[in-house]
C-alpha cells in the first residue's frame, strides 16, 4: 500500500514533518526528555556529535559515547507530542520515503525516557528514582488505535473496577529494559494523565473532580503499587508496543502529593539520573 501525501508529509528536503529529520538522522538507540534543555544535559557526555536538529519543541541529537551511538530527542509535554515523534521516529526506519510503502524488513528501535515525576505514596522518597513497569494512561491516546492486542486489560480492569477513572490504558515496559535498569530504580506502576494541574489533581482555584493518589492508595497489581503521576510514559510504552519497539520509562521523583515535598536539589537528580542511565546504556 502506498501511503498518501496527507497522511505520511514529507518536507521539500526529504525530512519527515515535525520533527524536520532525515532517514538516515537517528542512532537506533533513543533517549527521550520533556525539556528541550534537557537535551544539551544529556549530550555534554558524549564524545562526538553528528547532528543537532531544531524544530518547535523538537529538538534532537545524535551522537557517540564510545563506539555506541545515541540519539537524545525533546518530546515536549504530552501524549500528543509522544503520538507525533513516535509514529515519525519510526517512519524515518521503517517506511521508504521515495515508495511511500512500509518496507519489508522492519527495524526496532529501544527508547528511554528520563522524566521527572510526582510520587502518589507516602512511603517513595524524594529524590528516588522510579521505573514504570506498568504505565495506566487517563490521555485517551491508545483508544484512538486499534490497540487491544498489546493492552494490560486484567489492568485496566481493577481499575475501572476500583476507581472512577475512565476510560483507561494499560500497557507494560520491555522486560528486557527493566531488567537492564531495575538495579538504579524501585518498580512501580505510574499514571500518565493529559495535563499538569486538573488532569493530575492539582487544585489551584478550580475544584477537581478526581483525587487520584487516594483513588490509587489501596491498589496493587501482581505485587507492584502505583506510585506515581507524569505525563508521557503510557503514550511511549503504547506507541512503542504498537510499533514493535522497545521502552522503559525512568522517574526522577521531584514531587510527593502526599506529603507536599518539593526536591531542594532538583537538578542534582536528574543530573544523577542521567550519568547513570548512560553509564548501563553506553555500556550495552
Amino acid at each position: 500500500m502506498t501511503i498518501p501525501e496527507s497522511e505520511l508529509i514529507i518536507n521539500l528536503d526529504g525530512s519527515v514533518y515535525h520533527l524536520h529529520l532525515n532517514p538516515g538522522d537517528v542512532a537506533k538507540d533513543i533517549i527521550t526528555v520533556g525539556d528541550p534543555d534537557r537535551v544539551d544535559a544529556i549530550t555534554q557526555h558524549f564524545d562526538n556529535i553528528h547532528l543537532t536538529k531544531i524544530n518547535r519543541e523538537f529538538k534532537t541529537v545524535t551522537g557517540t559515547i564510545g563506539t555506541k551511538d545515541i540519539t537524545v530527542i525533546a518530546t515536549g509535554i504530552g501524549t500528543d507530542n509522544i503520538d507525533i515523534v513516535f509514529n515519525e521516529l519510526d517512519a524515518l526506519f521503517n517506511i521508504d520515503f521515495a515508495t511511500r510503502q512500509i518496507k519489508n524488513e522492519l527495524t526496532s528501535l529501544n527508547f528511554i525516557r528520563i522524566g521527572t515525576s510526582g510520587a502518589i505514596r507516602k512511603g517513595i522518597a524524594i529524590d528516588s528514582i522510579i521505573a514504570s513497569q506498568y504505565a495506566c494512561g487517563i490521555d485517551g491516546l491508545l483508544n484512538h488505535y486499534d490497540s487491544a492486542a498489546i493492552r494490560e486489560l486484567h489492568l485496566e480492569e481493577l481499575i475501572t473496577k476500583s476507581t472512577t477513572l475512565s476510560p483507561i490504558y494499560a500497557v507494560s515496559a520491555d522486560i528486557g529494559l527493566i531488567d537492564k535498569f531495575q538495579h538504579i530504580a524501585r518498580s512501580g506502576i505510574t499514571i500518565t494523565a493529559n495535563g499538569f494541574y486538573g488532569p493530575q489533581s492539582r487544585t489551584l482555584r478550580i475544584p477537581v473532580k478526581h483525587k487520584i493518589p487516594q483513588l490509587m492508595d489501596t491498589l496493587s497489581y501482581q505485587d507492584l503499587k502505583f506510585t506515581n503521576l507524569e505525563m508521557e510514559t503510557a503514550g511511549i510504552y503504547g506507541m512503542s508496543k504498537m510499533l514493535g519497539h522497545s521502552a522503559i520509562s525512568l522517574n526522577a521523583i521531584l514531587a510527593n502529593r502526599i506529603t507536599g515535598e518539593f526536591s531542594s536539589q532538583a537538578d542534582k537528580t536528574i543530573r544523577g539520573l542521567i550519568e547513570k542511565v548512560l553509564e548501563i546504556f553506553s555500556g550495552s
